[in-house]
């Protein structure tokens, strides 16, 4: 699979990538620290689900607000200031003291990092060539589960012996990356075409919703709601999930880690698939065995059972995200692209404030593991089915 021959757009994709795989880490390490706080500080699953959901919160708003402000300034400055934000905030948690500073410090860190996922496949897009940019994207988010896996690793190695707030601590090192960062890319050759002729906020907004794209615009919106949902819902709580399912705080993040595993060939056969046979392609089946897998992993009464769905659920789920990824910003033309993203990718982020909170209430009322997964069986099939009936195919379009 070759890939980027030009060397300056090699250069993006990996910089971009790696704060990427920031945000992937800092995410990550909520699911694995509520696990250990909820010993600490006794909390319940309502709490937990309190806590994981405030990160969404953040997300949305700055999914929104980004995506709004990097049409209007440029995606590579508000790259930077996203990165700054959610590194600092996260580095922040590590000091504090109650969970209601918790929450407040982790809202902050959603905000940041909401707005910076958007951005970055939104410059990588508009900076690759049309026969390599779906590719390029999905390898984008293949960092997301470098970072997951880093995560794993943290929580493995770091909060049994160390405790939760180092875990934290480790993510303050982006702060420093965004440094280098500031040099080592430049802001997207589309966005330097509209630079001098901006479309005003409303202007950019109706044309979202005008009727060229409202077919596109619902798609996604539905698209981005079930994946964050059933997302949010089954991956913060995985390793909760696990410790339920009667294993130890330690076995479950052992677990956890070498279901990650699952994700990279996930995002690698996805971006083998996505320039071969198209984008719609790759979304509807890779969500339908997303789908089955949750099924499975569910409703698994062994433990080779619960590790080989485990496997499969991250393996498609995370092959899915990357296709979307790659699909959103290319349904767009440059002068709204980063807004219709942003605002795609914040109502999706809804999915994923609801999804944490509700599992927490459905444990607490003992409804069991399997109703829950069944759920997130029904949505994502939901999510499947708009993108089947209501998304056109972009493979090799050039972007307008």
């Amino acid at each position: 699979m070759t890939l980027l021959r030009n060397p300056k757009q090699r250069k993006l994709l990996f910089s971009a990538g790696l704060s990427w795989m920031f945000d992937a880490m800092d995410v990550g390490m909520i699911s694995f620290v509520v696990a250990a706080l909820a010993k600490d500080w006794n909390l319940g699953p309502e709490q937990i689900g309190i806590l994981t959901s405030i990160n969404s919160v953040g997300m949305a708003v700055g999914a929104a607000a980004a995506g709004i402000l990097a049409d209007r300034f440029g995606r590579k400055p508000i790259l930077l200031w996203t990165l700054l934000i959610f590194s600092a905030a996260s580095g922040l948690s590590a000091f504090a003291t109650g969970f209601g500073i918790l929450c407040v410090l982790r809202f902050i860190a959603g905000f940041g990092l909401g707005g910076e996922l958007p951005v970055a496949s939104t410059l990588v897009s508009e900076s690759m060539p049309a026969r390599e940019r779906g590719r390029a994207v999905v390898l984008l988010e293949s960092f997301w589960a470098v970072g997951w896996i880093a995560s794993a690793l943290i929580a493995f190695f770091v909060i049994p012996d160390y405790g939760w707030r180092v875990a934290f601590g480790i993510g303050a090192v982006p702060a420093l990356y965004a440094l280098y960062l500031r040099r080592a890319i430049d802001d997207s050759p589309k966005f330097a075409e509209i630079k001098k002729a901006p479309v005003s906020l409303k202007k950019r907004i109706a044309t979202v919703w005008s009727p060229e794209y409202r077919r596109s615009t619902i798609m996604l919106w539905i698209l981005w709601f079930t994946v964050v949902f059933s997302y949010y819902g089954m991956f913060l709580w995985l390793p909760t999930v696990m410790v339920l399912k009667g294993f130890s705080l330690v076995k479950s993040f052992e677990y956890v880690l070498i279901m990650t595993l699952a994700q990279l060939p996930g995002y690698f056969t996805a971006a083998y698939l996505i320039e071969k046979f198209g984008r719609k392609f790759v979304l509807v089946i890779y969500l339908l065995f997303t789908a089955v897998s949750a099924a499975w992993f569910g409703n698994a009464t062994t433990e080779g059972m619960l590790m080989a769905a485990g496997i499969c659920l991250s393996f498609f789920n995370l092959g899915a995200w990357g296709g979307m990824y790659a699909y959103t910003p290319e349904l767009y033309p440059t002068a709204i692209r980063s807004t219709g993203a942003g605002l795609a990718t914040s109502f999706g982020r809804i999915g994923g404030i609801i999804a944490p909170l509700l599992v927490g209430v459905l444990v607490g009322k003992s409804i069991t593991i399997g109703s829950i997964f069944m759920l997130f069986f029904v949505t994502i099939i939901i999510g499947a089915l708009a993108v089947l009936f209501l998304g056109k195919e972009t493979k090799g379009t050039e972007l307008l």
